[in-house]
């Protein structure tokens, strides 16, 4: 099991969540974030003040999948977040080893509490049998 963080351009997410439906990756969470990485700051006036802006608006998402879903999924994130011949601030992709899950309303932990169909539940509800 993996956790896939994707940081990505708030303009970009609708494109990001499209690649990720058609993967078949539909459990996720959605967080509106702030940071800044190579982009740094910019300058911008509001109400007569100009003001450096250092933190720039962005969507994390925070999907749990089974390994045979890491690189369809990574892929789909970078497709969809990805501007016209890449630019600083398209985002970023962190994948973390996932030690646990469970699933709070029916007690099931491991990749069956992930849910979705892959290679690793179906072998989960084959030992349960």
């Amino acid at each position: 099991m993996k956790l896939i963080i994707g940081i990505v351009r708030p303009e970009k997410f609708p494109d990001v969540r499209e690649a990720l439906w058609k993967e078949q990756v539909h459990m996720m969470t959605v967080v509106d974030v702030r940071g800044c990485g190579q982009q740094k700051g910019y300058l911008e006036e509001y109400r007569g003040v100009i003001e450096e802006v250092t933190l720039h608006r962005k969507v994390m998402l925070l999907i749990a999948v089974n390994e045979s879903y890491v690189k369809k999924t990574v892929d789909a994130i970078c497709g969809g977040a990805r501007s016209n011949g890449g630019k600083i601030g398209d985002g970023k992709i962190f994948v973390l080893p996932l030690e646990d899950c469970m699933r709070i309303r029916t007690g099931e932990n491991g990749v069956s509490a992930i849910g979705g169909e892959s290679k690793e539940a179906s072998a989960a509800k084959e030992r349960k049998k």
